[in-house]
């Protein structure tokens, strides 16, 4: 028998967190875990773009493939952290949730440290943009910030979450920020320098 995609149980505007405890759907866990869905959606896009763009052209000491794969991994963190966000805490001692480990930090600061050692420094703030993959990985940053901020405000709310998942999301920013330059780099796709507009007076 085929999946069934509709329901019609949230209809009235109620959904149900993993464990069974309904929630409006406007409840800050759900906005989470939909953020967290969200940034997936925008990490899928930027893998394709670069798969795309793999088929052209890569690097010969940190390939696109490389990329291509990290990218995946990180898929699969985000299950992991929308998992845990959508379950209800009371009963998750019950179930069996994926755990997120200090080791998916450290392999994200490992390809920062590594992209860094190869990309040049940084003189000003740059603009996103110069290629489409580039731009994608500024809006997946952006996304990550937003889903860190929420998760911020719900530990502000004495909501629980794992301090693990604040840490991750923290770093996958920076990650994605670096990746965003790193993508720029092997491309060869032009930097673009913010240069603010200094008013001369009247």
């Amino acid at each position: 028998m085929a999946f069934k995609i509709y329901t019609r149980t949230g209809d009235k505007g109620n959904t149900a967190l993993i464990g069974g405890t309904k929630v409006p759907k406007s409840h800050i866990r759900i906005e989470s875990y939909g953020t967290v869905d969200e940034l997936n959606s925008c990490i899928g896009l930027l893998g394709d773009h670069l798969t795309a763009a793999s088929e052209t052209i890569s690097h010969p000491v940190f390939p696109l493939s490389g990329s291509i794969s990290a990218l995946r991994e990180i898929q699969d963190r985000l299950f992991t952290i929308g998992a845990s966000l959508a379950c209800d805490p009371d009963k998750e001692s019950k179930m069996k949730i994926p755990d997120l480990k200090e080791e998916d930090i450290e392999a994200l600061e490992k390809d920062i440290d590594r992209m860094n050692e190869i990309l040049p420094e940084m003189r000003s703030f740059i603009l996103p943009g110069g290629h489409v993959a580039v731009s994608t990985a500024h809006i997946a940053r952006c996304v990550c910030r937003r889903a860190e901020r929420i998760c911020v405000q719900m530990q502000e709310e004495q909501l629980f979450i794992e301090p693990v998942v604040l840490k991750y999301l923290n770093r996958l920013s920076d990650y994605l920020f670096v990746l965003a330059r790193w993508i720029g780099h092997v491309l060869n796709a032009p930097e673009i320098p913010w240069k603010p507009r200094i008013s001369s007076g009247s």
